[in-house]
C-alpha cells in the first residue's frame, strides 16, 4: 500500500471537521481490509493525512455503530473502545522500532513506541501526550454504546520534535519515505471487528506486524 503525505504551507485547525480547508482538499485513504473473521458490522473508516515542517497532521472519519468510549485517561486500554489507530516507522527501516498512537473516539489517546514487536516498549509520558493537540467529534466518555448509526471524527497532530527523542526521524520532505499502517478496532464492544490499511497477513487480529506496513511517501 501507498499514501502520499500532502504538504501544507499552513497549519490546519485541530477541530475534527472533516470537509474544511485543507481537509477537503486531501484526498483520503479507505481502512477496508480486515484481520480474523470478517466481521458483521464493518464501519467504513477513512483517514488523511498532511505534514509540515513542525508537524504530522492526522483525521480520521468513521461511519459507524455500537460505538462506545470508556478510557478515560492517556494509557488506558483504548483500544478496547471505538478505536482508530497509526502504527508508524518515520524512516524507511524497519528495524529502527515504530510508534504506535491509538485514540478511541472521545480522544483519549495511547502512545508507545516500540524496539520491536513485544520488546523494548517505552510508554510515551502523558506530559508529552499533552504537546498533541487533538480534537474529536463525539464526547468524551460513551457508556452505554450508541447502537444507532453515527459518523465520528477525530484529528491530531504530533509535533516531529516529540518523534525526534525516541528513535531516529527521517526528517519528512520531499521523496522521504516512512513505513505505517492505519487501523480500526473495538476489542470490548458488542461488535468487535479489526480493520487494517495496508493488508496484514496473520490468521489472527495483531496490529504489531510493522513487516505489513505500507508506504508513506511525503510531497
Amino acid at each position: 500500500m501507498f499514501c502520499k503525505v500532502t504538504r501544507l504551507a499552513i497549519p490546519p485547525k485541530c477541530d475534527a471537521v472533516w470537509d474544511r480547508s485543507p481537509w477537503k482538499d486531501i484526498s483520503s485513504e479507505r481502512i477496508q481490509n480486515f484481520m480474523g473473521k470478517k466481521p458483521d458490522h464493518f464501519p467504513k473508516t477513512e483517514v488523511k493525512i498532511a505534514y509540515d515542517d513542525m508537524a504530522i497532521y492526522v483525521m480520521f472519519r468513521v461511519e459507524d455503530r455500537y460505538v462506545r468510549a470508556v478510557a478515560a485517561e492517556d494509557q488506558d486500554h483504548v483500544w478496547e473502545d471505538s478505536c482508530v489507530e497509526f502504527f508508524f516507522t518515520p524512516n524507511s527501516d524497519l528495524s529502527g522500532g515504530y510508534f504506535n498512537l491509538e485514540m478511541n473516539c472521545g480522544g483519549t489517546m495511547l502512545f508507545h513506541f516500540q524496539e520491536e514487536p513485544g520488546k523494548g516498549r517505552h510508554v510515551i509520558p502523558k506530559s508529552e501526550c499533552n504537546r498533541i493537540k487533538r480534537a474529536h467529534s463525539l464526547p468524551h466518555i460513551i457508556d452505554p454504546e450508541i447502537e444507532k448509526p453515527v459518523t465520528w471524527t477525530v484529528a491530531y497532530e504530533i509535533p516531529i520534535s516529540l518523534l525526534k527523542r525516541y528513535c531516529r526521524l527521517v526528517t519528512p520532505g520531499p521523496r522521504v519515505s516512512w513505513r505505517a499502517n492505519f487501523y480500526k478496532c473495538a476489542d470490548k464492544t458488542s461488535h468487535p471487528h479489526w480493520l487494517t490499511w495496508a493488508p496484514v497477513d496473520c490468521p489472527k487480529p495483531n496490529f504489531h506486524l510493522p513487516r505489513s506496513f505500507g508506504i508513506l511517501e511525503f510531497e
